[in-house]
């Protein structure tokens, strides 16, 4: 996973680069800790017990855990900014970019139920300054999926397509609930039925 402080290479679409550091560690420790007992639900010193130290330590890669909370959102708004702004450039066509988005999603769903879970329910805990930041790049990555459909479908409005976007983005991050299917089969099922669904979008009656 891309490290939240350095810019996230757009190959990957997990939160850090996977190099082994100890802040790497922490926060692949954390992400599932967060998920299954929300954040107000995990001290420090559960954090540490997890990584075979004591809570104190993790003080030298972290300043609280609401800096390990921030490192963790901050960087996957990043990573899936930077993962869509390079699918786009890299497509052929308007069909092509769209497509490349909903994959790239896709994965990225499947590879962080765990993350998908911390953003939609622990957002709120962050403070002020990264909690704007975190809004900031999730609407310019809304924005590259409104730029995208509006491409394939030139018809569509901003609002209608806006709001197709989040309505992919939500049948997509369902994974930490749908993901019943081996990884192969689920992420083709996911890509189907995004697909479909913005396939439908010049459908919308105002």
């Amino acid at each position: 996973m891309p490290r939240a402080d350095r810019k996230p290479a757009a190959s990957s679409p997990t939160t850090h680069d996977g190099g082994g550091s100890r802040r790497d560690q922490i926060l692949d420790v954390a992400a599932p800790l967060f998920a299954d007992r929300g954040y107000h639900g995990v001290s420090i010193d559960d954090l540490g017990s997890a990584l075979g130290v004591t809570g104190p330590a993790l003080y030298r890669y972290f300043r609280s855990k609401d800096a390990v909370l921030a490192a963790l959102l901050v960087g996957i708004s990043r990573s899936l900014l930077a993962g869509g702004q390079a699918r786009v450039e890299a497509a052929a066509d308007p069909g092509a970019a769209l497509a490349a988005l909903v994959e790239w999603h896709v994965s990225f769903a499947l590879e962080n139920p765990a993350l998908i879970t911390v953003q939609s329910r622990d957002l709120a805990s962050l403070a002020g300054p990264q909690q704007r930041t975190v809004r900031r790049l999730q609407r310019a990555y809304v924005e590259i999926w409104v730029g995208a459909i509006q491409a394939r479908h030139p018809s569509v409005d901003d609002a209608t397509a806006r709001a197709a976007a989040h309505a992919a983005f939500g049948l997509i991050n369902s994974t930490p609930h749908s993901a019943r299917l081996d990884r192969t089969a689920m992420a083709a099922l996911l890509r189907r039925m995004a697909t479909a669904a913005l396939a439908g979008v010049t459908a919308t009656v105002h």
